[in-house]
């Protein structure tokens, strides 16, 4: 199977490393250090995404958003026309229910399919081949992609048979991922004002029942820029400006209210007004908090 790989960032690369163990890997991104990075850990990387992409039976896409996707596809460097017969489209990227299915609807014009696979799990996680996957697909399409999906998650879930119904569950992940860091950061600076030491706090908390994936992951690096105004990069605060703005869009369309989200969603919002948005999100401390301890 000829598997192209188009954004080799943060989760891309890695999914990218995985799969060419498998199959035939090529990949592309529009940033040159990424492409050489890839091409430095042995992976076939082309000089644009069409080139990427031509009689590919699988197209995996990580990209940021609605509009990187969109022109990923139908661009001035564009995937769709230059894709195998038949072929599908994973989609890894969290980008919302109505444009999975607005864009699967434009890809089945032209006999192609749209496996709505949002992941989870962060970047070590994708190069071991143990992320969360949650997919919305037809069957035809699951069966397609079924064996790169495998190849991808340790925890494989069709939630539905259409697009969209991927982007569904992921947007509810996203909730309580987007949430957990956020209190992660408050928990973190309040203990630091009540004049513990916060290493100490942080290693207590994760041996109890307050303990979560995110403020063991997030933790270290958030006091790390808690004390110097920087932390390793993995995952972008801008990013979860996006996702809390899938997460209250879709609960607003769907009627329901959530306070808890919404809050999040503004600290995130007051990060990026700060300027933070190509930090860590593990930098929301610094906007509960910004006097460093």
């Amino acid at each position: 199977m000829k598997v192209a790989i188009l954004g080799l960032g943060a989760m891309g690369l890695p999914m990218a490393q995985c799969l060419s163990d498998k199959f035939e890997v090529t990949g592309f991104d529009v940033t040159a250090e990424r492409r050489a990075l890839a091409e430095s850990a042995g992976l076939a990387v082309a000089s644009s995404a069409a080139e990427a992409a031509t009689d590919a039976d699988v197209a995996l896409v990580a990209v940021r958003n609605r509009e990187q996707l969109e022109s990923l596809l139908w661009g001035e460097d564009p995937i769709a026309p230059a894709l195998a017969s038949g072929a599908a489209v994973v989609l890894t990227s969290t980008v919302g229910i109505a444009t999975a299915v607005s864009v699967a609807e434009r890809l089945a014009n032209s006999g192609l399919h749209l496996v709505d696979a949002p992941v989870s799990g962060g970047p070590a996680r994708a190069g071991n081949g143990d992320l969360l996957v949650v997919v919305g697909a037809t069957d035809d399409a699951w069966e397609h992609a079924l064996p790169v999906l495998e190849a991808l998650a340790s925890t494989l879930k069709r939630m539905g048979e259409k697009p969209g119904d991927g982007q569904a569950m992921k947007t509810v992940n996203q909730l309580l991922c987007g949430v957990h860091i956020a209190a992660a950061g408050e928990a973190l600076a309040l203990a630091s004002a009540l004049g513990l030491d916060a290493e100490d706090a942080l290693e207590t908390l994760m041996a109890g029942a307050a303990a979560s994936f995110m403020l063991g992951d997030r933790g270290p690096r958030a006091l790390k820029a808690y004390d110097e105004g920087d932390a390793e990069v993995k995952s972008r605060l801008d990013i979860f400006v996006k996702d809390m703005g899938i997460v209250t869009n879709a609960a607003r369309a769907a009627g329901l209210a959530v306070p808890v989200a919404a809050a999040a969603e503004q600290l995130y919002l007051l990060g990026q007004a700060q300027g933070k948005q190509a930090l860590d999100d593990s930098a929301i401390i610094t906007v509960i908090a910004p006097n460093s301890r």
